[in-house]
């Protein structure tokens, strides 16, 4: 009976150690979008949790600091200025005028300090100019042909 107790007791606190991990996990793991635009409506809790916020990265703000990088987000007129603290290195595609998207927490003075930080490349979405420079596919070419005519299909010609 004395060890069955033990086992029962022993079981009821690594299930609670687990649900409590999880339960945590869960918490730190939620994070909500706003634009820049929202977050001067935040009231409340809503200031302290962990969010995500993009915007287009203004032209000249990237500031490299001892331990982190301070930068400016815009979106429709609203500026918001970030300072990256995370530990992983920066995309190649962030620089001026590339759309971003921060995840972290809003400080009191109005400061993002983000965690994470995802870039895309700003020129590479941009529509092509009229008379593009893209070459056209040779006549009788069908999609997903090779364009080497002495290519053979794979499998064939092995026996």
């Amino acid at each position: 009976m004395k060890a069955q107790r033990k086992f029962v007791i022993g079981s009821a606190i690594i299930l609670a150690t687990l649900v409590s991990l999880a339960y945590v996990g869960y918490t730190e793991s939620k994070t909500y979008y706003h634009t820049i635009s929202e977050l001067v409506t935040l009231q409340g809790s809503a200031l302290h949790q962990r969010m995500r916020v993009s915007g287009n990265v203004r032209a000249g703000s990237i500031a490299h600091r001892v331990g982190r990088v301070d930068f400016v987000l815009e979106e429709q007129g609203k500026a918001l200025p970030v300072s990256y603290t995370g530990t992983d290195p920066l995309p190649d595609t962030f620089k001026d005028g590339a759309q971003a998207l921060v995840e972290g927490r809003l400080m009191p003075d109005g400061q993002f300090t983000a965690e994470q930080v995802q870039a895309k490349c700003a020129s590479k979405y941009e529509a092509a100019p009229p008379g593009g420079t893209a070459a056209p596919a040779p006549s009788g070419a069908q999609p997903g042909q090779t364009m080497n005519p002495s290519a053979t299909p794979l499998g064939a010609g092995k026996s």
